[in-house]
């Protein structure tokens, strides 16, 4: 089997397959190897749709071998370690591999430790995260008779900020419809300081929390989990506030908040793989250390990185890996023919399509300042203030991205 590549690609998920796509659409006679161990590649966007009964999970997913691109070398094994002084990685199985650029996205891992007791309670009885298991999640909802409904999040970084607030509100319409919604408290506690930190969404979604009275609870750091009681246990920030108070089943141990839940929804804790946190190429904060605007290593400078596991200002989305690769392509593309780097800047675009209700969606676009930045393709859509809610921009949420997504950015193509 090859062992050295030009351009050795970490993990097959959005980024790694983007960007190895993007590197041989432009020369199709570089001599890229992809590791990636998983047999399956997955739509993850889709899994908020899932969660809320509205879309087949079986379609989020598909062979790992069909998105990866035909002129790379897929090696389908595990990352075990980086050795970038001597341009090798190691391997669990394939030996060491070596390189002469090495793009890094492995994305992000789940660390239960971080919230004991929630890794027993995930995916079992009325415990459900989308990001684990979707289809659980709907069952909890089909099977959801009333009371406190809570929706939360660690405090570590994750995956799409904006999505444990979308299953929220899609599940707040389901009870609605089911006639159970006066028997309800939707409850969001969040270790963050407000609903969105981009103004002119966070006043649309002051505006749907009014419309649907949630209850929010700020500066609320979940520390463990009672899954047989059902209890989340929190401790409370210095910006800990309530918007909306209402009633719920409360209990204290010590500087502990316990909030009783009939049902609970979070996003699990993350941190950056363990081969990555344990390697040279890691900051203070244990993320894969790379420049907020080339995605370039500062110490080695023929390592780059992108996606989740960067250690960067961005949020950790798809959108946000769609505006890092071409800096990626164009930074490895000029320092192999003339040592030197590109011009093209990341400036910390993403995207959150936020779902708001069944067939009404906001798309919250914005850079590292938190300014507002919507794509003037929305204009073709008839749409020129995404920061509402649109049944267009469901649309686009449905139908428009997933095919996007197979069809364009998983072949290196511009979108």
């Amino acid at each position: 089997m090859e062992s050295h590549f030009e351009i050795l690609v970490i993990g097959g998920g959005t980024g790694g397959i983007m960007t190895a796509a993007k590197l041989l659409q432009e020369d199709k006679s570089l001599k890229v190897g992809i590791v990636e161990p998983a047999d399956t590649h997955y739509y993850q966007p889709a899994w908020t749709l899932v969660g809320a009964g509205t879309f087949d999970y079986k379609k989020t997913a598909r062979p790992m071998k069909s998105v990866i691109p035909k002129r790379a070398t897929w090696i389908q094994d595990s990352a075990t370690g980086f050795k970038p002084e001597a341009n090798t990685v190691t391997t669990a199985s394939s030996g060491d591999l070596t390189y002469d650029y090495l793009v890094v996205a492995p994305g992000l891992v789940y660390d239960w430790s971080l919230v004991p007791g929630l890794g027993e309670a995930m995916d079992k009885d009325v415990v459900c995260s989308n990001y684990t298991d979707p289809e659980h999640t709907w069952q909890v909802l089909k099977n959801f008779k009333g009371g406190t409904a809570l929706f939360t999040q660690p405090a570590t970084p994750i995956k799409c900020g904006g999505a444990p607030q979308k299953i929220m509100y899609l599940s707040e319409s389901h009870f609605r419809k089911s006639g159970i919604r006066d028997k309800t408290n939707v409850v969001f506690a969040t270790p963050g300081t407000t609903i969105f930190a981009v103004p002119e969404v966070k006043k649309t979604l002051l505006e749907i929390v009014d419309r649907k009275d949630i209850n929010q609870r700020f500066g609320y750091k979940l520390v463990k989990v009672d899954g047989p009681n059902r209890i989340a246990w929190y401790s409370f920030m210095d910006h800990e506030r309530e918007y909306n108070h209402k009633e719920v089943r409360m209990e204290k141990d010590g500087d502990l908040t316990g909030i009783h839940f009939d049902m609970m929804h979070t996003a699990p804790p993350s941190a950056a793989p363990k081969f990555v946190q344990d390697s040279p190429l890691a900051n203070e904060g244990k993320w894969l250390e790379i420049d907020k605007h080339t995605l370039q290593n500062p110490n080695y400078p023929n390592v780059f990185g992108l996606g989740d596991v960067g250690g960067i200002p961005a949020a950790k989305t798809g959108a946000a890996i769609r505006k890092q690769v071409p800096v990626i392509v164009e930074n490895i593309r000029l320092l192999k023919s003339r040592n030197i780097i590109g011009t093209k800047s990341y400036d910390g675009y993403s995207s959150c399509p936020i779902v708001t209700d069944y067939g009404k969606m906001v798309l919250a676009e914005f850079d590292y300042d938190n300014n507002f930045t919507p794509d003037p393709k929305l204009k073709l859509m008839g749409i020129t203030d995404s920061y509402r809610e649109h049944w267009r921009l469901w649309m686009l949420k449905k139908y428009g991205l997933p095919y996007l997504y197979w069809n364009k950015m998983l072949k290196g193509k511009d979108v």
